[in-house]
């Protein structure tokens, strides 16, 4: 039953730890609630006791004991468990009005006792309950037997005494006599149990001087021998700062807890502390680092907090507490009661998790929010490193996204060092303006120097230069912020001008149109095959064409995307729009009307939809064709 509940053979010290706390924290509950119950608890510890000889370890602790019938039930049972009892019977008393009735307590399964038989040849225990004056002993080689008596003088407590099986290191059974993996267990399984757990180690003693007396120790040739001491020392630090007031801890203490979950050489950028009370109780503890990891984008990398219930270490990466697109923080859940399995080793979903969860997502967020209002150059740091990864969220978590889009920050053309938040740009929209201009490309430079941004930039509109990889995905996915739309500068059509500007154009819109409908037709047909349409453009300014894709259009950029991660997508065609007060393009018109079945009519066709296509970051069709036409008009020129 053992090997097949437990995965690590490590957590029989953690289970047997777990057990003699939760045993002080029934003493000292007895010490209250039973007046006639007279027992010291001035000095209540956990010892660890090592016979490398013998190849015992045992786990001793002066707390609540047992009775021989607690003995036969408890221990004597598989899966009986004396805390799920004792929690019952304190849970009614608190319904009944008793205040005093504490539930800080960790064992619940009555399994984690028998952990000991997954290294352990036999073991045996010796215990006697808190005002009575005989004790038990129990003792069980594991298969399917024991055997219990009574011993007239043993000490309060209980002590349990593993017989350790044979070092092996391919079943990972290593030696538990070792100080070394004594403390590696305690210092990750057990460091922040509110008891202290002591352990009696060797120290080297100074060698004796020249001068020292005659009477020092000396081997055979009269030599010195080394000396060794005798020191109890307690293992674990019991500084669980999740469960102090945060004024009561220097941040330096912070800052070395940090280091010690996420093995970061810096400080923390911001500390996260909350508690949750009511019917379900948990403390945390996060961490928002000050710089990214190198695996922030690896599919296989390690994510989550550490989860603890009651100060005990269940779980290294517990990634159901935090969502995805928040892998980078770090930190402690410290829960008073989860759901877990019965080795304790995997958490169960249930409503009290998804609680949890969103109450840390709502913090961190909320964290991030009071960054960018009051602390900007830690928000700034904070984005750099991160904020493509919270964007993720906008597409993993629709129940987040209003508070994600309340934090995330973009270049603009408003300013060209500083970025803007959403909201910064609706406060700056033009009068009448009812909708968020972006675009997305590779770079700054590239977006800035866009065909498509000619219009904006000369109205003096503001546009979102997005960058990040996620941003072809979101924008679609999110479609508007306040009730305005996003809208891509690249897609659709567009119409920047005023009612009052398009009564003064109409006239000579409306001759454009009847003079280059010819041309554009032809256009049309030439280019079928690449484009679904050739129109006049009301966005370009002084470049002679530009590619556009219809409103719901998938972008060249993100067609890429899934094609590089081996989806098949379609090839969407888009539309070729011409600036008619080109001279190119007026030159085009005319040599039209002049011959439709002119080879440079065509040869400048395809040279101007490449040019188009090269504007805008994309492939070129035929990059030789390209070269050679673009050589041949060139030389036709000069």
């Amino acid at each position: 039953m053992v090997h097949s509940i437990y995965s690590d053979k490590d957590v029989f010290l953690r289970e047997l730890i777990s057990n003699a706390s939760d045993a002080l924290d029934k003493l000292r509950l007895a010490s209250l609630t039973e007046q006639e119950l007279r027992v010291d608890t001035a000095d209540l510890h956990i010892d660890l006791e090592v016979d490398r000889d013998a190849r015992t370890l045992t786990v001793r602790d002066n707390g609540i004991g047992m009775s021989r019938e607690d003995v036969v039930n408890l221990i004597g049972t598989i899966a009986r468990s004396g805390t799920a009892e004792l929690l019952r019977s304190l849970s009614e008393a608190r319904a009944a009005g008793d205040t005093t009735a504490s539930a800080d307590l960790i064992g619940q399964f009555g399994v984690g006792f028998y952990a000991t038989f997954m290294v352990a040849d036999r073991v045996s225990l010796v215990t006697q309950r808190a005002g009575e004056r005989t004790g038990t002993r129990w003792e069980s080689d594991g298969e399917g037997s024991y055997t219990i008596e009574d011993v007239p003088d043993a000490p309060r407590g209980t002590a349990v005494t593993v017989h350790l099986k044979a070092e092996d290191a391919e079943d990972r059974l290593f030696d538990y006599t070792a100080d070394h993996k004594i403390r590696e267990i305690v210092k990750k399984y057990s460091d922040f149990i509110a008891w202290p757990i002591r352990m009696a180690v060797e120290r080297p003693a100074p060698l004796p001087d020249a001068d020292a007396d005659a009477d020092a120790d000396a081997d055979v040739a009269g030599e010195p021998v080394a000396a060794t001491t005798i020191e109890i020392e307690t293992l674990n630090s019991r500084k669980a700062l999740w469960a102090r007031p945060r004024d009561e801890v220097d941040q330096a203490e912070y800052n070395e807890l940090y280091r010690h979950l996420s093995h970061d050489w810096s400080d923390p950028l911001e500390v996260v502390q909350m508690k949750g009370e009511g019917t379900f109780e948990y403390e945390a503890l996060l961490f928002i680092p000050s710089r990214a990891p190198l695996d922030l984008y690896t599919r296989d990398a390690r994510r989550g907090v550490q989860l603890y219930v009651k100060r005990v270490f269940i779980m290294d990466d517990c990634e159901a507490l935090l969502p995805n697109y928040l892998r980078f923080v770090k930190g402690v859940v410290d829960a008073r009661d989860l759901s877990l399995n019965i080795s304790r080793e995997i958490l169960q979903q249930d409503r009290r998790i998804q609680q949890v969860r969103r109450r840390l997502v709502r913090k961190v967020l909320a964290t991030v929010r009071n960054l960018l209002e009051n602390e900007a150059e830690k928000y700034r740091t904070f984005w750099s490193e991160f904020g493509a990864a919270v964007k993720e969220g906008l597409l993993a978590a629709a129940e987040d996204s209003e508070a994600i889009l309340e934090i995330i920050s973009a270049a603009s053309t408003h300013d060209p060092e500083q970025t803007t938040t959403l909201r910064g740009y609706v406060e700056r929209m033009k009068e009448g303006q009812t909708e968020i201009y972006y675009m997305t490309g590779d770079s700054r430079a590239t977006i800035e120097n866009s065909p498509h941004m000619e219009a904006f930039a000369a109205r003096g509109y503001e546009v979102l230069i997005l960058t990040d990889p996620v941003d072809e995905v979101w924008v679609e996915r999110v479609g508007r912020f306040d009730d305005k739309v996003l809208q891509s500068v690249a897609k659709g059509q567009v119409d920047l001008d005023t009612e009052d500007d398009r009564k003064k154009t109409e006239t000579e819109r409306e001759q454009q149109r009847t003079d280059f409908a010819a041309l554009l037709t032809w256009m049309g047909e030439r280019l079928r095959d690449e484009v679904k349409e050739v129109r006049l453009s009301s966005r370009l300014t002084t470049s002679p064409a530009c590619v556009v894709g219809d409103t719901f259009d998938m972008t060249p950029a993100l067609e890429r995307m899934y094609r590089s991660m081996g989806q098949p997508v379609p090839a969407a065609k888009r539309i070729l729009e011409l600036n008619p007060t080109h001279p190119l393009v007026v030159g085009l018109r005319r040599a039209h009307e002049q011959d439709t079945e002119s080879a440079a009519l065509t040869e400048t066709t395809d040279l101007l939809y490449d040019l188009a296509l090269l504007a805008e970051g994309g492939d070129l069709r035929d990059p030789s064709r390209f070269t050679r036409l673009l050589a041949g008009r060139l030389a036709s020129a000069l």
